[in-house]
């Protein structure tokens, strides 16, 4: 019993010394804050992917039980200058996945791609932050927006409407089954063409 106490200790802390080390969850100290690719490990992926997901999910549930009435900038703008950590991890993965990817870069996308696309449907099926969207959206003629600001409010509303926003609830459900399944789909079939070419 004590050797198994022992081996979860040392798991949670090469775990929290990870966290430490992982160069995507630190400030950059690059010129022009560019990834620093010589700092980065196939074993950085992953746990900065979850904990970028986990630091979105709370911008966005944020965003979508605020008390103040909704606005272009508490909502529209706050939607997207949320999800940063989660960008740029995003961004090197999925480059260093199409143009110089491993066997073990492409098991990674295959352990995240569940997470990601239920965070996506986590977002986009969320009826409080859609409320806020729609809200706006509403009454956008009124709002005052420049054409930029008008044309990502229709942007972003139309993206919630498409994701399936206005569906039931049972249909939301197989929705999600849908999407997950997708995503394993989308991605085993790149997968499987790059193997191929």
């Amino acid at each position: 019993m004590l050797v198994i106490a022992n081996l979860l200790t040392v798991e949670a802390q090469e775990k929290q010394e990870n966290m430490i080390t992982n160069p995507f969850l630190q400030a950059y100290d690059t010129p022009y804050n560019v990834p620093p690719f010589d700092k980065i490990k196939n074993e950085h992926f992953k746990p900065a992917i979850l904990e970028g997901i986990k630091r979105h999910e709370a911008e966005i549930n944020a965003i979508a039980n605020a008390a103040a009435e909704p606005t272009f900038d508490n909502t529209i703008l706050a939607m997207e200058n949320a999800g940063e950590l989660l960008s740029n991890v995003n961004v090197v993965f999925s480059n260093l996945n199409s143009a110089n990817t491993n066997k073990e870069i492409q098991n990674i996308a295959k352990e995240t791609a569940p997470n990601l696309s239920a965070h996506r449907d986590n977002i986009y099926l969320n009826e409080k932050l859609f409320a806020r969207v729609k809200a706006l959206w509403d009454k956008k003629e009124t709002l005052g927006l420049n054409l930029e600001q008008a044309k990502i409010l229709d942007n972003s509303y139309k993206d919630f409407v498409r994701s399936g926003a206005n569906l039931s609830d049972s249909d939301k459900v197989i929705l999600r089954k849908i999407n997950g399944e997708l995503s394993l789909a989308r991605l085993e079939y790149g997968q499987n063409i790059l193997g191929e070419t």
